[in-house]
């Protein structure tokens, strides 16, 4: 940046007082800094993320085979059961359905499935159904959407209906149709339903919203939360996710690209439910390029929560990383290149970071299993930089690698005082990615308070400060649907129709600014620093270029400040100033649905705007500072 500053802050007790800055000390930040991590966790992307309506679409799910699918009728009317019947090689189960009545209750016997605790269907929209079927007979069902009270089929309102009819089913067929809902329903269910006696056979039924972001799949109003961060990486897709408790239920990347039908989905047996695996490795590498962020594949290496492959037995595994990174990668012409160029992205991904396993370096095999994958991934892809899970913050590292992975979860205390984690730290050996950070406590507030946030903000700008040696940072979770708190707190709660974003998340959005822009330290002194956490960057807006003061007040003392910006050579153009505080009347205020608001960033114009400013610091608050600067 071509702007000239060094800034002089200067707090007020009783009498100020003066700090010098090094007009020298100025560096850029790393372009990659703050990013966001998804994992398969609370029903992210199930239920979440990933739009499908359709719970267990495949009839696949364990333990049972058919929740959450219900019947329509009587043990009279109709039976249904799994059998092993489908013609997907990968996913044998399909749903017999036997209608039994000869003169059927009106509308139809048949079978329903109310998605994910409710299906969220609007009025004056469509919604793409599939449905594969089979029958020895001929064939009338009717596709419905319905609204429900879920307490009787008989106060069911239907909102869009499709009538299918078909004479000659006798080997397996993909329907495929559009209902187009009449009003709306936040409890919605798809039924399907028939009136002729005979014998169905259901598999792999879809019910997607034909409105998706960029007809990628994904839940548009929560992407808008995801764009809002401006992340500049997304580590996925875990976390413990990608382990399991055992190595049969880990993430197992080949299961899941292709056509979404022919995926066997699996038991996410950490967080304790079915994924049907339409958001699989494709679409993770898909959500990355839509949110202009850098891929950070976390990959397995032979390692899950109890059990471990033998060293002897690694190399096929190896093989597997990378050919995943061929799929990434490759040209459209090689082995896995090709299946990726036939989901209809023919040009490459660009991963640059792979991390090997998650939170393992304490497992007896890890370092083993990790200079086999290592040497592998240096060997086949040189620029691939590599990322331990062993914390070399504690004790050097003695394996190579190109990061170290670290975590923390603690109090807010605790976090607060972490904002000097890494003020003393060795700048040699490998750089740092804290890929999960959250305050987690249940006395600093469950779902995600004011002084949570705080915390979190003072530890990021000691980030911020010591970004010579951490190079990306990321919250965790991100994501927690309303009816599965598996994990609290999280950044962005939601259901089947709402969503908000809790303090940590807003709190996220006074950095998104920072990836790839110029710090400049500040130091400073008053009877309150201890605690105070601040920091000043440059960067190019869109309009102009500014400097940002972020300044977190963690105690209950409100504080007078003067900040002074010394030896900058243009002025501070006042109309396009801007202070923004995020504080509340109760430091454990938090977010909900009933008010998604009572904790949220307040930006108003920055009236005395100068180069010498005096303001004063609410107690318990995060507050930026923008400061336009004339070209």
């Amino acid at each position: 940046m071509s702007v000239l500053c060094f800034l002089l802050l200067v707090l007020s007790a009783q009498a100020l007082n003066e700090v010098k800055v090094n007009s020298l000390a100025r560096r850029p930040i790393p372009g990659n800094l703050f990013g966001i991590f998804f994992e398969e966790i609370n029903h992210a992307g199930a239920g979440g993320l990933w739009a499908e309506l359709v719970s267990n679409r495949g009839f696949e799910a364990a333990p049972s085979k058919i929740d959450p699918w219900s019947i329509i009728g009587d043990q009279s009317s109709i039976f249904v059961a799994t059998e092993l019947s489908s013609c997907f090689n990968k996913n044998r189960n399909a749903l017999r359905m036997d209608v039994l009545c000869d003169k059927c209750p009106y509308g139809g016997v048949g079978v329903y499935n109310p998605g994910f605790w409710g299906m969220n269907i609007e009025q004056g929209k469509s919604y793409n159904l599939v449905i594969h079927m089979r029958s020895a007979e001929f064939v009338n069902l009717t596709a419905l959407l319905t609204c429900s009270d879920g307490l009787s089929n008989d106060t069911a309102v239907v909102i869009s209906s499709r009538h299918l009819t078909y004479t000659d089913l006798s080997n397996w067929e993909r329907i495929e149709v559009e209902l187009f809902a009449h009003q709306t329903c936040r409890t919605g269910r798809l039924e399907l339903r028939s009136s002729n006696r005979g014998t169905l056979w259901l598999d792999q039924v879809s019910l997607m919203p034909s409105e998706t972001y960029m007809g990628h799949g994904f839940r548009k109003d929560l992407m808008s939360m995801l764009l809002d961060l401006q992340p500049r990486f997304l580590r996925f897709p875990g976390g413990c996710f990608v382990e399991g408790n055992v190595l049969q239920n880990a993430f197992i990347w080949k299961d899941m690209i292709g056509p979404w039908e022919r995926r066997p989905g699996h038991y996410g047996d950490v967080w304790n439910y079915w994924t049907d695996d339409g958001l699989g490795y494709f679409e993770f590498l898909q959500l990355a390029e839509d949110l202009g962020a850098a891929p950070v594949w976390v990959v397995n290496i032979g390692i899950s929560h109890t059990d471990e492959v033998n060293i002897t037995d690694i190399a096929p595994l190896v093989a597997d990383v990378l050919d995943s990174l061929e799929f990434a990668r490759g040209s459209s012409e090689s082995k896995w290149g090709t299946i990726r160029s036939a989901m209809g992205h023919p040009e490459p991904f660009p991963v640059k970071y792979v991390a090997l396993g998650n939170e393992d370096c304490v497992k007896k095999s890890y370092r083993g299993h990790y200079l086999r994958f290592h040497s592998a991934i240096r060997k086949a892809y040189p620029d691939i930089e590599i990322i331990s899970n062993c914390d070399g913050s504690a004790k050097p590292l003695y394996d190579p690698a190109d990061f170290y992975d670290y975590h923390i979860y603690e109090n807010a205390t605790v976090f607060f005082l972490s904002k000097n984690k890494f003020d003393n730290a060795p700048r040699t050996g490998p750089k740092v990615f804290v890929s999960e950070y959250a305050v987690r406590d249940a006395r600093d507030g469950l779902n995600g308070s004011l002084l949570a946030s705080l915390a979190e903000a003072a530890f990021l700008i000691g980030l911020e400060r010591n970004s010579d040696l951490i190079q990306m940072a990321s919250y965790a979770p991100l994501f927690v649907n309303d009816n599965d708190r598996n994990w609290m707190p999280d950044a962005i709660v939601f259901n089947s129709w709402q969503r908000y974003g809790t303090p940590s998340y807003w709190m996220q959005t006074f950095f998104r600014e920072s990836s790839g822009a110029v710090i400049h330290p500040i130091k400073f002194s008053s009877i309150y620093s201890q605690q105070l956490a601040a920091s000043a960057i440059t960067w190019h807006g869109r309009k102009n270029n500014f400097m940002r003061v972020k300044i977190v007040n963690f105690g209950s003392n409100a504080v007078n400040l003067t900040i002074s910006v010394t030896g900058l050579q243009v002025g501070i153009n006042r109309a396009r100033s801007t202070v923004t505080v995020l504080t509340s009347r109760d430091f454990l205020d938090e977010n909900s649905f009933s008010h998604p608001n009572k904790v949220v960033p307040v930006r108003s114009k920055l009236l005395n705007a100068a180069k010498e400013m005096h303001v004063q610091l609410s107690p318990f608050s995060f507050t930026s500072y923008d400061l336009a600067l004339d070209h």
